[in-house]
């Protein structure tokens, strides 16, 4: 060591410092590394990508390789701060201290801390540059390293600690997937934002809250006259209709409209013509969520659903169309018994049809009325009065002053909700 001259050892204590911040910055640009753009860049070919998912798939192999290099360059560089002082100023115990607390506070500054700011901000770049030298290094102490890993699952396995690997292999849930589409707002055009958002949500979301109730379905009767029929026939309002016998409980079968218009080109025609044209009804559970009932419609080739609750009594009815809204959003071709539930008044208030969805309020006028309890508006006013309301009562729900307008048979016909200037616009998604 005494032939080598103080500029080499210096150059030397540089070279080791840099070295030491690389190894730094690549255990955090490895650990910070977005796995989802990983994965993406490894579809999309990329050499380095891929290299540096070799790396993550064993974890514990590409730590114990940084930190034994990163652990040897700082005693390297300990060893070289302390001949530096012993060439400056002799063996002197006051000397070596000081070069002991500097080279700390260079390692700490230059080959630690900053390193890693960098690395945390830029993983991407830091990761994928430093796969192609860890990929060899993690070769050339595999020994070395291999041995410390055992000895580290071992201890593990003694502490019950279990350890996943490949952190690449790591499940997305479908709040983390929300967050990514949320997160996504910059490079997502807002209504492609909206109908990610409503795909990942029609998980959660079952098949009655979305339902035409009970009491707005359009069906028809098979016990009625042949010309109520005909006559029902020729106005119906979609093409796909329930048939009932004298009850609506008692659905016999779907018709399709389609099918029938050649008995509205006879003179006269029976109820059994009529039965020979019927599908077979199809009924779903009321909890069962919009993805599920989605994948049945698609197997089964069906567009319409009858829901029942668990005693089998009839709820209402879920077409493919009101899965397919909750995603895109309304469509412009609704029928007349689905429009017309929104009337601005001039003072702010809005009329609103009580049995409109609470999901339909809040997506269309911004409110935030809940959605656990009470699918409509006649339903939360109801439970939250414990009682059937005259015209003219006034309540306040979830902050919302609601006045009753109008009362038909036991149920909330038209309702005037007031709502603050912030809130007043009406979205048409």
């Amino acid at each position: 060591m005494d032939n080598i001259s103080l500029g080499s050892l210096l150059l030397a204590l540089v070279v080791i410092l840099i070295l030491s911040a690389f190894f730094s910055a690549s255990e955090t640009g490895m650990m910070a590394l977005n796995r989802i753009r990983l994965n993406h860049l490894v579809r999309k070919g990329s050499k380095s990508a891929k290299l540096t998912a070799k790396l993550l798939k064993h974890t514990d192999r590409l730590l114990g390789s940084i930190l034994f290099g990163n652990t040897l360059l700082n005693a390297a560089a300990a060893s070289l701060t302390g001949l530096i002082m012993l060439r400056l100023f002799g063996s002197n115990d006051w000397s070596l201290l000081a070069g002991t607390v500097g080279i700390s506070l260079i390692l700490l500054v230059f080959s630690e801390i900053m390193p890693k700011i960098i690395a945390a901000s830029h993983p991407e770049r830091i990761a994928l540059f430093a796969s192609y030298i860890l990929v060899p290094l993690n070769k050339l102490v595999y020994p070395v390293v291999s041995i410390a890993t055992a000895i580290v699952r071992g201890v593990l396995w003694l502490l019950r600690i279990k350890i996943q690997a490949d952190q690449s292999k790591q499940k997305v849930s479908l709040d983390e997937v929300r967050m990514l589409v949320l997160e996504g707002e910059h490079f997502l055009p807002s209504q492609h934002q909206k109908m990610l958002l409503n795909l990942v949500d029609i998980e959660r979301i079952a098949v009655n809250d979305v339902m035409i109730p009970r009491n707005q379905i359009e069906a028809l009767n098979i016990g009625e006259t042949p010309a109520v029929l005909r006559e029902q026939l020729a106005t119906c309002h979609h093409t796909l209709l329930p048939v009932y016998e004298n009850e609506l409980d008692n659905i016999i079968g779907i018709l399709h409209v389609r099918r029938a218009l050649g008995l509205l080109q006879r003179e006269k025609f029976e109820s059994d013509d009529l039965r020979e044209l019927l599908l077979q009804a199809y009924f779903t559970p009321s909890d069962t969520t919009l993805l599920t009932q989605l994948h049945q419609f698609q197997q089964r080739n069906m567009r319409l659903g009858l829901v029942v609750d668990e005693y089998g009594d009839l709820l209402g009815l879920v077409t493919l169309e009101n899965i397919l809204e909750e995603i895109v959003g309304d469509f412009t071709t609704e029928s007349p018994s689905r429009t017309g539930k929104f009337m601005r008044q001039m003072d702010g208030s809005i009329f609103v049809e009580g049995g409109t969805l609470l999901r339909d309020l809040n997506r269309k006028l911004n409110l935030n009325f809940p959605l656990d309890g009470a699918k409509t508006l006649n339903g939360i006013i109801l439970d939250h009065l414990q009682d059937i309301p005259e015209a003219g009562t006034s309540v306040k729900i979830s902050g919302y002053p609601i006045e009753i307008i109008q009362t038909q048979d036991r149920v909330v016909k038209v309702a005037k909700i007031r709502i603050e200037p912030f809130t007043q616009s009406v979205r048409n998604d």
